[in-house]
């Protein structure tokens, strides 16, 4: 089955990500905002990949007439709903962003990295010129670029492979149980909020987001070997780029630290 020989190649990249350093690295709560402040932009760029998708693969313009896979489009839009309008911790439809963002909030972390930086880009209506004339840290420009590259220039397959097997497939589990041990040793940081929002990604994944993103590539590539091995490019690529970030959070957090006991 070539999905499951991809899933076998890309095994190495996610087995970086899910024994990364970085996570033993956050130990205060200066480590965790400083975590945030860069995460956040992942959570945020995540839905221009889903965006695409929708555009590409289902029918958003007018008139109306059905495009793709009847799956495919359930699977697209299905996100959409929850990504763009899901229940929060209070019962109340938002975004995974928004939810992000509040949780930051609740946590007295700076949101002051993102939230310019959106403000900018509604100034320039140029996504890569306000990548390029920001002051960001370059790992995450980088992953920044290479996110709205195969956003705005890739074609449906590349999409979804960065989409399926870029994000935050691996991720939740394992940082839902760090914030758990994380609020064990410091119980007065209030992660309520934080917890929500990987624990809220972990149910809406594992049963059904991710099988059927996987049965999307599928669909895509068919026997197409050519699209097969542009999937793996662009696979490896969105792993890559989400290591480097997470180690020049890591470099980040360990520079503050130094700076804090000279």
């Amino acid at each position: 089955m070539r999905i499951q020989s991809l899933e076998n190649v890309l095994k190495p990249y996610q087995s970086q990500l899910l024994n990364h350093s970085l996570y033993t690295s956050i130990t205060e709560v200066s480590h965790l905002k400083t975590f945030l402040n860069y995460h956040s932009f992942a959570v945020w760029d995540f839905m221009s990949l889903l965006k695409a998708l929708q555009n590409k693969l289902t029918c958003t313009s007018v008139p109306w007439v059905p495009v793709g896979h009847p799956e495919t489009r359930y699977l697209i839009n299905e996100i959409v709903l929850a990504e763009e309008t899901d229940l929060n911790s209070d019962g109340n439809h938002q975004s995974h962003f928004e939810m992000y963002l509040d949780a930051m909030n609740d946590l007295e972390a700076d949101t002051t990295l993102i939230t310019s930086f959106i403000a900018n880009l509604d100034q320039t209506h140029n996504i890569f010129e306000t990548i390029d004339n920001s002051a960001l840290p370059e790992a995450l420009k980088a992953f920044l670029r290479f996110t709205f590259e195969v956003a705005t220039t890739g074609k449906p397959h590349e999409i979804a492979a960065a989409f399926t097997f870029g994000r935050e497939d691996l991720i939740p589990n394992m940082f839902t149980e760090i914030l758990k041990n994380f609020q064990k040793n410091i119980p007065q940081c209030n992660i309520n909020k934080l917890l929500y929002y990987f624990e809220r990604h972990i149910e809406l994944d594992e049963d059904e987001h991710g099988p059927m993103a996987l049965k999307m590539i599928t669909e895509l590539c068919g026997d197409d070997d050519e699209k097969w091995l542009e999937v793996e490019t662009i696979s490896k690529l969105a792993l890559e780029k989400r290591i480097q970030l997470w180690a020049a959070i890591e470099k980040d957090i360990v520079v503050k630290q130094i700076a804090v006991h000279s």
